[in-house]
């Protein structure tokens, strides 16, 4: 199977009454089967064509995940066009505008929800013909189209020329795009990945050699749909084995969206489901939570539990082996009383979850897979459409990132390219089908990223003698957030150097944190003229104060109600700010030759400072730290 039409076709033949999407309607979850889905598909798609939507066209989708969802993807791929899948959870002016015009999309599909987003900036795109309504609109305008208006006119081509499709379809090519799957960076320089039916194809059959889904499973898929690894592997790895999928109930505000979750869950009884740290985390506080409300005795016992558990369960891959036998009638028992119980509230069948997004912290692992719902970590990214390893049941290694996928190779290799032996640090670079043909209308971008077949991941990891990849981080400066969406800071910190006269340096930070920190640099004789300019002596207590508010106020004119609100996604602004007492200089080795900072030294030379950012007292930008380093420039 090498693209996704020929994946969809041969499920539908092989499991068409089994149930592939379940929706909650009227108060329920309801099914459709592959063949029904199928049906649906094909009156979508020729109901494209009878737009005039050719080969090659982009057509955006921002949408919840929901039946509709999928739907419209297959639909589009059926009839030949691209889908440009984008986030619900961009911003209409600085983001999505951007990724609509960049991808010149003839036309974009939006439910309800995300409907005024489109709305707001569909006037600026002149490339932009038509907007789709998932949810019908009603007295839609000239340029509006219903969902259900194109059903109909493709339920009447398939009946009267029902080859015009099917011609469409059957000429639809491995390495013809499926996908433009943009990268987070910043408001300028967002990447579209170019995301073949191949690279999608080799990536489920690939993603399958570590995962052993058979077709009564179902999951409920919690992460965004047009994420990278729950579009992969909830979407189509499920579909390629005939199992089922259920959309989150969507309330009427994103936290009542998030309350839906542990109902839904037992009303699905999922088998599997995707994750990410910050969901990880959540689910431990509210199982946590419940024992805690049944009083000191549940407790102690749930805490014995625990630790009983994690001795029989070692790292993982050595689970029960050795002299750990001794502890597994006292874990059955406890698994009986107490596990077993937590279970339930995730449906009773729930095997594992898969990890994505970013690194899981060992700790986490191993209290997922004490009370026997394993939390697979993988890895992987949206060039590589995008899994490249993970944990499963049978392979389990707390820290890593688990074992490679079948059918791709992947080498470590130091900064010139040349393999390093097993144990040691360097870049991963991988090749496969599932490497992503190039960045859209970026050849300088693909040209750094694809080197001879090669995608260079800019991620730091070793393989180790048990061939279990352990992922370190970025040798990048993307952002990561909590929750494993990704951000490019260059764009913050230049906008803040070059619009300030008060800030000379700055460095964002974000690995898998709540939030985002900043490091700043001041200019200290520039802040000094400022505070003349007030009647305030410099380098007295009230000056320093003043100095730390001057700076505040400066990245403070990007927030909501600033000067500059808008101009980036507030999540990647710095929350904390440390102002540093020393430049990044090439002497202290913090900028390279070409004056670019060096970020992991600058991480490091200033770890203090770091761990003081995720600390309470460093909320309010005066705080002692702070007052300390301002005096030292002032000194």
């Amino acid at each position: 199977m090498k693209t996704i039409v020929e994946l969809f076709d041969t499920s539908v033949s092989k499991y068409p009454n089994n149930i592939y999407l379940l929706e909650k309607r009227n108060g329920k979850f309801e099914g459709r089967t592959y063949q029904q889905t199928r049906e649906e598909v094909l009156k979508f798609a020729a109901g494209l064509l009878t737009l005039g939507i050719n080969k090659g066209d982009r057509i955006g989708l921002v949408s919840e995940g929901r039946d509709q969802w999928i739907i419209s993807e297959l639909g589009i791929l059926y009839a030949g066009a691209i889908n440009v899948p984008l986030s619900v959870k961009l911003d209409a002016q600085s983001e999505l505008k951007f990724r609509l015009a960049h991808s010149g999309t003839r036309m974009v599909i939006v439910s309800a929800g995300q409907a005024p987003k489109v709305e707001e900036i569909r006037n600026d795109l002149p490339k932009l013909e038509k907007v789709i309504y998932l949810d019908d609109k009603e007295n839609p305008g000239e340029n509006d189209l219903n969902y259900s208006d194109i059903i109909a006119a493709g339920e009447k081509l398939n009946q009267e020329k029902p080859e015009k499709l099917e011609t469409v379809y059957k000429a639809i090519e491995p390495n013809d795009l499926a996908n433009i799957s943009y990268t987070s960076g910043t408001t300028a320089d967002p990447k579209g990945i170019m995301l073949s039916h191949l690279n999608y194809a080799a990536n489920v059959i690939q993603g399958n050699t570590l995962m052993d889904i058979t077709e009564d499973w179902s999951s409920l898929v919690i992460l965004p749909w047009d994420h990278a690894f729950a579009h992969t592997a909830a979407l189509y790895c499920l579909m390629y084995n005939g199992a089922s999928l259920a959309s989150l109930e969507i309330g009427k505000t994103p936290m009542e969206t998030l309350k839906n979750i542990p109902k839904n869950i037992k009303e699905i009884k999922p088998h599997v489901m995707m994750s990410v740290p910050a969901l990880a985390k959540n689910f431990r506080k509210g199982i946590e939570t419940t024992i805690r409300q049944k009083g000191k005795t549940a407790e102690k016992l749930f805490n014995h539990a625990l630790k009983i558990a994690y001795k029989y369960n070692g790292h993982g891959f050595d689970r029960g082996k050795g002299f750990r036998f001794v502890y597994k009638p006292l874990l059955a028992f406890y698994d009986k009383i107490l596990f077993s119980k937590i279970r339930e509230g995730f449906g009773g069948n729930l095997k594992l979850f898969i990890g994505g997004g970013a690194l899981l912290d060992i700790e986490l692992q191993r209290f997922f897979y004490a009370i026997g719902m394993p939390m697979c970590q993988g890895y992987g990214l949206s060039e590589a459409a995008p899994v490249i390893s993970s944990n499963a049941l049978h392979a389990i290694k707390f820290g890593s990132s688990g074992r490679l996928v079948k059918y791709m190779e992947l080498k470590i290799v130091d900064d010139d390219g040349k393999e390093l032996p097993t144990g040691q640090k360097g870049e991963i670079i991988v090749k496969g089908d599932n490497v992503m043909l190039g960045y859209w209308n970026n050849p300088k971008a693909t040209e750094e990223t694809l080197k001879g077949g090669w995608l260079h991941t800019g991620d730091m990891g070793y393989m180790d003698s048990d061939g279990f990849l352990y992922v370190l981080g970025r040798f990048k400066s993307l952002l990561i957030g909590n929750d494993g969406e990704k951000f490019s800071p260059e764009g913050i910190e230049e906008a803040l150097v070059d619009q300030s006269q008060l800030i000379d340096q700055c460095m964002l930070y974000n690995n898998q944190n709540p939030y985002t920190t900043g490091m700043l640099v001041p200019n200290i004789a520039a802040i000094n003229r400022e505070l003349e300019a007030k009647g305030i002596q410099p380098g007295t207590d009230e000056g320093n104060e003043e100095s730390l508010r001057l700076i505040q106020n400066e990245v403070d004119k990007y927030k909501a109600g600033g000067e500059f609100e808008n101009m980036f996604p507030e999540r990647w602004l710095p929350a904390t700010i440390a102002v540093l007492p020393e430049a990044f200089t090439e002497q202290n080795h913090l900028l390279n030759s070409t004056m670019k900072m060096v970020r992991d030294k600058i991480t490091a030379y200033f770890a203090n400072e770091l761990e003081f950012l995720y600390k309470p007292e460093s909320k309010n930008i005066i705080n002692p730290l702070n007052i300390e380093a301002i005096k030292k420039w002032n000194n």
